[in-house]
Order: structure tokens, then sequence, then C-alpha cells
């Protein structure tokens, strides 16, 4: 189950990162975050841009909305989605998790 974390703007989301995939998109749950894959290389922050973009694209947020908080050099992230609350995000994952 990933451990979403409300937030005073809105809620965290763990996102465990696979730069340099063949395919970008959502591609489940790994250990309590949300495993994003994508083609951009792990390279000056290009594969946190395209998580972002991915992020945006999935819970239909605004760039500005979806901020990387923690784990800039890391697989392991934290987003804060502003506006999203938990109730939200949670509802979004179940939809795209049984896909």
């Amino acid at each position: 189950m990933i451990q979403i974390v409300g937030h005073a703007e809105g809620s965290v989301l763990p996102v465990r990162a696979q730069p340099g995939a063949r395919r970008t998109g959502v591609v489940g749950e790994q250990n309590g975050a949300l495993k994003i894959a994508v083609t951009a290389p792990p390279d000056k922050g290009k594969a946190n841009d395209a998580i972002q973009e991915v992020l945006c694209a999935t819970f239909g947020l605004a760039r500005r909305q979806v901020e990387l908080v923690s784990g800039a050099g890391s697989r392991s992230k934290k987003f804060l989605l502003r506006g999203a609350t938990l109730e939200i995000v949670r509802q979004r994952l179940q939809t795209i998790l049984v896909e």
C-alpha cells in the first residue's frame, strides 16, 4: 500500500523512480511508493522533470502544483501534490493501479 501523507497544501506522495526505462508511465507500487518509469536519464534533473510531468498528467495537476520535496538524487523521492487531498490521491491511485 502506498504511504500517502497529508500536508497543509495537499498530499505528499512517495515515488520510486526508474530512469532510463523503455517507456514512460506509472508502473505500479513498490515498497510503499508509486513506481514511475521514465525514458529520461538520471542526469541534471531530467528524470525528476519527467516524473513531475507524469504526475501532472496522472493527477490532472498543473506543473506548479507538483513539487519535488525530497530525494532529488535518489530513486526514492517525495512529491508534494498541491491542492490534491488524501481522498483524491487515493481514489486516483486506486483507478490507475487497477488498469
